[in-house]
């Protein structure tokens, strides 16, 4: 049998790597980050133990690519979807729309995430954090930004606060109200983007993350 190529190679370790980053969106979303153990992961990826290691320094940045992975991809299904537009202000609803809807619908997978971020390693930069931010500054730039270097960190920043704000256990505030603050900040209509209870294309997003973790390689293209 000939030894396989270094392009099939490549891809055999991209694929792994995918189905890590999908357990472990899985796992600590239903379970959080304490009971979530890298034995876990690599079990439900169907992946030797040691080979997490081999892609990730440690859980916490395991578990940081994993959400930034989910929410680069929940973005752009959501700035692409049908019908789409090029159109700036309802390309920046669209975007509130998609980080908030992961704060209500995946709360204990993203409280877990912010609580990381604040955590001694704090932010962590991933190549799916830069796609992440590569879709937020397009957004930025596409509402019209005349200094996208300023207002794409003001718009993570109130992503972030917004997302947490919905999240704090025993105070948190309603993602309507988070929305219509960002929406005003913004200059956006309320019938933007998806309003609250509207009915999401294709059903609601269930707990099916596996559309997030494909293995195309185009679409793992850098920005």
């Amino acid at each position: 049998m000939s030894p396989r190529s270094a392009s099939v190679n490549e891809e055999l370790r991209r694929r792994s790597r995918e189905r890590l980053l999908q357990s472990a969106v899985e796992l600590v979303g239903e379970h959080g980050y304490d009971a979530t153990t890298l034995g876990a992961i690599a079990d439900r990826a169907g992946s030797a133990r040691g080979l997490v290691s081999y892609y990730f320094p440690g859980k916490r940045q395991l578990v940081q690519s994993a959400v930034h992975r989910l929410m680069h991809r929940t973005l752009e299904e959501a700035l692409e979807r049908e019908p789409r537009t090029e159109d700036g202000r309802e390309r920046m609803a669209r975007a509130i729309d998609a980080i908030l809807g992961l704060a209500r619908e995946r709360p204990m997978l993203m409280r877990q995430h912010m609580a990381g971020i604040l955590q001694a390693e704090g932010f962590l930069q991933c190549p799916e954090q830069r796609r992440l931010s590569y879709l937020l500054r397009d957004t930025v730039a596409r509402h019209g930004s005349a200094d996208v270097d300023a207002d794409y960190p003001m718009l993570r920043a109130l992503l972030m606060g917004a997302v947490y704000a919905a999240l704090v256990p025993g105070a948190p505030m309603q993602v309507p109200v988070l929305r219509a603050e960002l929406f005003e900040r913004y200059g956006l209509e309320w019938d933007m983007g998806r309003p609250p209870g509207a009915e999401a294309a294709g059903g609601s997003c269930g707990t099916d993350v596996s559309r997030f973790f494909a293995t195309d390689r185009a679409r793992d293209a850098e920005g």
